[in-house]
């Protein structure tokens, strides 16, 4: 069964069982959606800091069945949360709320784009289905985030430009939801290319979009299965620790952001934090704002050799200095960079749990997933899960 027909069976099933209510008529249009989700090849936790990021989509995402009512009333319905039911509110009560669970993030798209544009004409029905691994980091709540703001601006026509909708993606993260992230989720699910990946100043939002040619090589998605939820992990407690370093560093210097230093002004100025901690997460995120300078260069010159060590030492850096990896990542780095035909590997995404990613020669990746996996089972005790990223383009109404 295809995803568009499964998303018209559950449409179907809900509606002839009365839990979705149908108002609307038939000459209603069923359209269909696509997000994707991303993986940050290198440049991590640099986004809130106004630095640079390298991420692209990925061909695992959410997929949505999107139809107009007639009434003032949203239903959303996930695929891959089938106990949580069909959710329901009202246009007129757009207001968080914790017993909407993950209809969250729809409803802050909505919220937030009536705001920005106009008023909907009409409520709708939605009902999603995503192949993103659950809590793996690969930005699962971005991608609902703009498939929910691309389906609306196109169904009601609301003239929202790309770059104001991944926005309004990090406003619903921020301020709805609650979670103090940068824009580069938003920004690769909404502006991902084919076989390209995007060099992103998040503190300027200018971007330079850098083909990727992987050759006879791959990269493989390493799951850890060990869920993360990002408002419960130390991810604020990093950012804090960052705006303290980065005023410390103000009473001397002017800069905006840790993003604004190179490594030879931080190294000279460093004394300035007078804190070990705050000095080590300073640190990462100059550092690692470089690396994603030098990674950009390697992958002009086709050099992925020179790409697959500014991985390990990106990897090394959110181990040591910024302390966000875990000895589930730590193990599946550790144990992929042992095995033949890999030329670099590193966590990807905010940390504690979730995905690292490996730069796999293709004729290794059977071998490679077979003895990783084993590794990481008798040390972990459960199983990882392994999947190449393909590289694919950002969020887009599908013609089906």
């Amino acid at each position: 069964m295809s995803i568009k027909e499964q998303l018209d069976k559950t449409y179907q099933k809900l509606t002839k069982a009365g839990h979705i209510s149908r108002s609307q008529s038939d000459t209603q249009s069923t359209n269909y959606y696509f997000a994707p989700g991303r993986i940050n090849l290198i440049g991590e936790h640099t986004d809130y800091n106004g630095g640079n990021v390298f991420p692209c989509a990925i061909s695992f995402g959410t997929y949505a069945l999107f139809r107009k009512r007639e009434d003032d009333l949203v239903t959303v319905y996930s695929e891959n949360f089938p106990a949580k039911g069909v959710i329901t509110f009202s246009l007129s009560d757009l207001d968080y709320d914790k017993a909407d669970n993950w209809a969250n993030y729809p409803k802050g798209m909505v919220k937030y784009l009536t705001e920005a544009a106009k008023p909907l004409s009409s409520g709708f029905d939605m009902v999603v289905y995503g192949n993103i691994p659950n809590g793996a980091g690969l930005s699962s709540s971005a991608s609902i985030e703009l498939l929910t703001g691309v389906a609306i601006n196109d169904a009601y026509d609301l003239g929202v430009d790309r770059i104001q909708l991944i926005k309004l993606g990090q406003k619903v993260e921020n301020d709805f939801i609650g979670v103090n992230s940068g824009i580069m989720d938003q920004f690769a699910v909404g502006m991902g290319q084919k076989d390209t990946a995007i060099l992103l100043d998040c503190h300027t939002l200018d971007y330079e979009l850098v083909p990727i040619k992987l050759k006879d090589y791959c990269i493989i998605i390493m799951n850890t299965n060990k869920r993360r939820e990002l408002a419960d992990s130390k991810y604020n407690e990093r950012r804090s620790e960052c705006e303290e370093a980065l005023k410390r560093l103000q009473t001397k210097l002017s800069i905006s952001s840790l993003g604004d230093l190179d490594i030879p002004t931080f190294e000279a100025n460093r004394d300035l934090i007078h804190d070990d901690i705050l000095e080590k997460r300073a640190k990462h995120a100059v550092y690692e704002n470089q690396r994603t300078l030098k990674a950009k260069d390697a992958l002009k010159k086709n050099d992925l050799t020179a790409f697959g060590q500014l991985m390990d030492e990106s990897h090394d850096s959110l181990k040591n200095d910024y302390e966000v990896t875990g000895k589930e990542l730590d193990t599946l780095v550790a144990v992929a960079r042992r095995q033949p035909g890999v030329l670099g590997a590193r966590m990807t995404g905010a940390g504690f749990g979730g995905c690292a990613i490996a730069l796999v020669k293709e004729a290794n990746t059977a071998d490679f997933e077979a003895k990783v996996g084993e590794a990481y089972q008798d040390k972990i005790g459960y199983e990882a899960t392994f999947y190449p990223a393909h590289i694919e383009t950002g969020a887009k109404k599908l013609d089906w």
